[in-house]
């Protein structure tokens, strides 16, 4: 399924390289497949240069993503993920019905008129609300007073929440206080989860890295966390190191049988929850994406007949939380297999910061990608 993966994964790592210049000791989560289905709901309305940048940039493929949202709208009840696009526009643009259809039925999104010219702070609480609901009350002030303003034409939101099942799940009771190493000289101390089990775990030479993988309920999905060795030294961190080597080549070869094996491993990972925001304007920009942003040059004419609608804004926010029961908690109880432990265990601490990304798994494509530096 490399049709999917690769042109997702590429557009991630790129995306991660641009928002992570600004964010050195900053937590990051965002999800590259999100973005990209939501760049798909513009390239739906755009033509000629403004859609023929979308689709290089953001590696455009119609089929390839449906087909990849029906696997995903079909993860059995142990998931939830919920991936909502929407457009808002200002009142008094006409749409033509062909882009409302499609955007409808490839991509589930209804777009609403608002007033961003007459009364923008309803605007902000309609989009607010909107978001609210469709995560389930996770995402709440999306938008905070202020940040559109009554310029605005045409607003794309594009939200995701995740929530499942470890397929093995860590004890709550084994959960203890242990520090966090943010850097060289400063610690934290955090809620350490711990478990020991059979897991598919490497090492990457080349990085001086663990690589470690963490399977949801039935597989669909994994977690895959790359942690750097613990410098000791005060060098350069290993994080850096990763962060400079990462490519899809090394990525799919990090992650494959080649690199990981099962075995028994004693894992700690700290439960943390992450929210991202991005406002990926001035980013999709730097990428190439210019003509949609600029109103002498933006051509929307398959969304709508007038001239003069221009993209005012597109954010993205992404919610990510770990514990024991899984990703985000849901309540349950399961029985314990307890495993006869084999003489060599190998250990997995996750006591300093790391880069994680949860895949799905049938299509090998990047869901979230994330970094904790302090949970």
């Amino acid at each position: 399924m490399d049709s999917i993966s690769r042109p997702v994964t590429e557009f991630c790592l790129d995306l991660y390289k641009k928002l992570n210049r600004s964010a050195e000791d900053t937590n990051i989560v965002f999800s590259p497949m999100s973005i990209s289905v939501a760049l798909a709901l513009i390239h739906l309305g755009a033509k000629n240069n403004t859609a023929a940048q979308i689709e290089e940039e953001g590696h455009l493929n119609h089929k390839v993503f449906q087909e990849l949202l029906l696997q995903l709208q079909d993860l059995g009840e142990k998931y939830v993920l919920t991936l909502a696009n929407n457009l808002f526009i200002q009142q008094g643009f006409e749409l033509l019905q062909q882009f409302l259809t499609c955007s409808k039925e490839l991509y589930g999104a209804m777009l609403q008129t608002v007033d961003f010219h007459g009364a923008v702070e309803a605007a902000r609480r309609q989009i607010n609300a909107w978001v609210e609901s469709e995560t389930q009350g996770k995402i709440k002030e999306l938008f905070a007073p202020g940040v559109i303003d009554v310029h605005a034409l045409l607003v794309l939101v594009n939200v995701i929440y995740f929530k499942a099942s470890w397929e093995h799940k860590f004890e709550e009771e084994k959960t203890v206080q242990r520090d966090f190493k943010l850097n060289q000289n400063r610690r934290k101390p955090v809620q350490m989860m711990y478990q020991k089990g059979k897991f598919k775990f490497g090492y990457i030479e080349e990085v001086g890295a663990q690589i470690l993988e963490l399977p949801y309920s039935q597989k669909s999905l994994s977690m895959i966390i790359l942690l750097p060795g613990d410098v000791a030294d005060g060098s350069v961190s290993g994080l850096e190191q990763i962060e400079s080597t990462i490519t899809y080549e090394n990525l799919m070869l990090w992650a494959s049988s080649e690199y990981m094996f099962e075995t028994t491993v004693e894992v700690y990972l700290p439960r943390f929850k992450l929210e991202g925001t991005f406002n990926l304007n001035e980013v999709l920009q730097e990428m190439g994406m210019t003509d949609i942003f600029t109103e002498s040059k933006v051509d929307l004419s398959a969304m709508t007949p007038a001239k003069s609608l221009v993209l005012s804004n597109v954010v993205h926010k992404a919610y990510v939380e770990v514990n024991e029961e899984g990703t985000v908690a849901a309540a349950g109880t399961g029985a314990t297999i307890v495993r006869r432990s084999l003489p060599l265990t190998e250990v997995f601490m996750a006591n300093h910061p790391f880069l994680f990304f949860i895949r799905h798994n049938t299509t090998n494509t990047m869901i979230f990608l994330g970094k904790l530096c302090s949970p």
